[in-house]
């Protein structure tokens, strides 16, 4: 335990630093970051590094939508140093009077945002994260501590340190970064126990990876990521929208926790499934349909008016409506109404994003209310539960917890609050 002790005090000493920096000296270390990640050298150098892990990946069958999360080009260096830059134009979160209370006794009370302190992020084949976690706890003043998998691990390795180089040219504390290079899984369960420095726990990753930090973890956990999202084809729905928001949400980029994995239709609007597998079946999306969907799409193949591929479509076993594909597959549900289309989804879902198509108002209110997901749509895509679409800047995860936080977590998000209370002289 000794060495994660060690790393625990760092960070925590570094928060107290990082507490004491105004914002435009923040702002000053940010740009300087982003400036640094795209330098020839620096850009050569996490390149390189993120060809190890992608010949990793191969050896060991990692899905395309698991490689496409790994996978760096200068493009999405670019990509990472601008939302590192876009962070430093954001307000900053600390130091805000949220509320003032007067009370009878002449105190003053003023609830003020904090810096959480010490946060730990636990995450997978997602080297941007590295960069994205940093900027946007270093803008609220935390420290952060980064446990990485394997899978990216050179990648994170080279990330940080060019982070970790910048700050240290700045005169912030480089501690304000940290990252365990340990990939096996007791580090990390012993990383999930350090509750004397770290003050929350953020799991960005699978399923699977975010139920083991709920498990294991003393320390206070906000559950992010996981995202078995839905899009409902109610009977109203306009096709014309269908087509276009299903099209996005499942194919734009298949590994992130925001695609669609499975649709909910109508019996009545069973027809509407048509077109909308014909649009998938251009990018070979495999559909996993009940006994319904499946029956009116194999119909449609019969006739020389539809052009569905009866290989991409496969019966759906019950397992497939709880699965988050992270692939070129998706799920398809039949209902007979709005009321069984919710039960279906908050039954499923992991409480993430979820989408209506519809015309019908009452419908998608209804929908909109009785869903308990953090972000639920109206004909749109899935794919805009995002901070940056949201206008929060890059966030830290997309959060399916209930306390504290849920849907995209910025800056605000990562702030606490302290009441400052002014008195007199005032005794109780």
């Amino acid at each position: 335990m000794s060495d994660l002790a060690s790393i625990g005090k760092r960070a925590k000493l570094a928060s107290r630093h990082l507490a004491s920096l105004t914002a435009s000296e923040k702002n000053e270390v940010l740009r300087k970051v982003a400036d640094a990640m795209e330098e020839s050298g620096n850009v050569d150098s996490i390149i390189e590094a993120n060809a190890l892990d992608l010949a990793n990946a191969d050896k060991n069958n990692m899905s395309d939508g698991l490689k496409d999360r790994l996978r760096l080009t200068k493009e999405r260096i670019h990509d990472m140093a601008e939302a590192v830059r876009d962070i430093a134009e954001l307000t900053d979160p600390v130091g805000v009077t949220l509320e003032t209370i007067e009370r009878p006794n002449g105190l003053r009370l003023c609830k003020t945002s904090v810096p959480i302190g010490v946060i730990g992020i636990i995450y997978e084949a997602r080297p941007n994260v590295t960069s994205d976690a940093w900027s946007l706890c270093f803008k609220s003043s935390n420290a952060v501590i980064l446990k990485g998998g394997s899978d990216a691990i050179h990648s994170n390795k080279a990330i940080t340190e060019v982070i970790r180089k910048a700050m240290d040219s700045c005169g912030a504390d480089p501690d304000g970064l940290i990252l365990i290079e340990a990939t096996d899984h007791e580090t990390a369960n012993r990383f999930m126990q350090l509750n004397d420095y770290v003050d929350v726990l953020i799991p960005r990753g699978s399923k699977r990876l975010i139920k083991a930090v709920v498990e294991h973890a003393s320390v206070p956990v906000i559950e992010t990521g996981a995202g078995n999202c839905h899009i409902y084809i109610e009977k109203t729905a306009d096709i014309d929208k269908a087509v276009p928001i299903i099209f996005n949400a499942k194919t734009q980029r298949i590994g992130v926790c925001n695609a669609c994995e499975s649709l909910v239709v109508d019996r009545d609007a069973l027809q509407k499934l048509v077109p909308v597998v014909e649009k998938l079946q251009t990018r070979e999306v495999v559909v996993f349909a009940d006994e319904d969907a499946y029956r009116v799409l194999e119909s449609a193949a019969d006739k020389d008016d539809a052009d569905i591929r009866m290989e991409l479509v496969k019966p759906a076993s019950r397992e497939d409506f709880y699965t988050e594909y992270l692939d070129y597959r998706i799920s398809v549900k039949t209902v007979t109404d709005t009321e069984e289309a919710i039960a279906h989804v908050n039954e499923h879902s992991t409480h993430h994003s979820e989408a209506i198509i519809t015309e019908d108002a009452a419908a998608a209110e209804k929908f909109l209310n009785e869903v308990d997901s953090a972000c639920v749509y109206w004909n749109a895509s899935t794919r805009f539960t995002d901070g940056g679409c949201f206008g929060f800047g890059a966030e830290i995860g997309i959060s399916t917890s209930k306390l504290h936080a849920r849907g995209p977590m910025g800056l605000r998000e990562l702030t606490t609050y302290k009441y400052r209370i002014y008195g007199d002289g005032q005794v109780r």
